[in-house]
């Protein structure tokens, strides 16, 4: 089950990927509060082209529109990717899969294990064969970041945005500072989730791309 959910999780992240840089195509700037347009001052833009010719980026032409097809794909997606991280925390919880493999053990939150470890991370060492097939405790604390800090945000941030949800749960957007500050905070966590995705695929080079993958596709540990 952790293997299908892993991807799950995977495909429905790329297709979030990809359709949310079209959608932040057509806007590129960023706000906080409640309200923002093109005639607000932004928080800070994004130095790239729009996609609306409303929207002043002071590139001389505007890219080709997709802002439809984005913004369903991204809504499929992302209702794809949360009844996939209910799966995987269910499961998880009740077969000790984040017990046994995601939490760390006391003795390794001691600073002494914690600074080796992070020594070992930046003098880029190779991991035994043992130590390759377990997670280190800097490994479990930043899945346990992304699975139940990082996901569940993004998701609160998304659906914070919608004026259905707005309208039924308005402390859900008001504890965020509105709709424009729950935009600007899903763009942060979603670039910290983009950088953890290449850090996780370098990772997987690193110890072998291809045996590493075809050990999450068959289960089989060492193939």
């Amino acid at each position: 089950m952790i293997r299908v959910t892993h991807w799950i999780t995977t495909v429905c992240f790329l297709a979030l990927v990809l359709s949310g840089i079209e959608i932040l195509i057509s806007h590129p700037r960023f706000y906080w509060g409640e309200t923002g347009n093109v005639f607000t001052a932004p928080l800070f833009q994004i130095p790239i082209p729009s996609s609306r010719s409303t929207v002043i980026t002071g590139y001389g032409f505007v890219m080709p529109d997709q802002n439809g097809w984005s913004r369903y794909l991204h809504f499929q997606a992302a209702w794809a990717a949360v009844l996939t991280g209910l799966l995987y925390a269910i499961n998880g919880f009740f077969t000790g899969h984040i017990q046994r493999s995601l939490l760390p053990a006391r003795a390794n939150l001691a600073w002494r294990a914690l600074s080796s470890n992070f020594s070992d991370h930046l003098r880029l060492r190779r991991p035994s064969e043992a130590e390759a097939w377990s997670y280190n405790v800097l490994q479990r604390l930043t899945y346990l970041v992304v699975v139940f800090v990082l996901f569940p945000l993004v998701i609160w941030t998304g659906l914070a945005m919608s004026p259905a949800i707005a309208s039924v749960f308005p402390v859900a957007v008001t504890v965020l500072g509105g709709q424009q500050s729950a935009r600007t905070i899903h763009f942060f966590v979603s670039v910290l989730l983009l950088l953890f995705l290449l850090v996780h695929v370098l990772m997987i080079c690193r110890a072998g791309f291809w045996r590493r993958t075809l050990a999450m596709i068959t289960g089989r540990i060492g193939a």
